[in-house]
């Protein structure tokens, strides 16, 4: 395993920074065009994790054979 899935976000992490974004200046217009960007992130994140997930229980069933 990566000993870098362990550590802590760094302070100048991009979620990090999203995450602490004032709001207050984007339109209405904006908004839904990040929570649009959003969403599709995550659903990209998602994928890869379900990806991972899969392919560890493959090879996971390949090594009890």
């Amino acid at each position: 395993m990566d000993m870098e899935e362990y550590q802590p976000r760094r302070a100048d992490d991009i979620l990090t920074a999203l995450t602490r974004q004032d709001l207050d200046p984007f339109s209405v217009g904006e908004l839904d065009a990040r929570i649009e960007t959003l969403k599709a992130e995550i659903d990209r994140t998602q994928r890869r994790r379900d990806y991972a997930v899969n392919h560890k229980a493959s090879a996971e069933a390949l090594f009890r054979k």
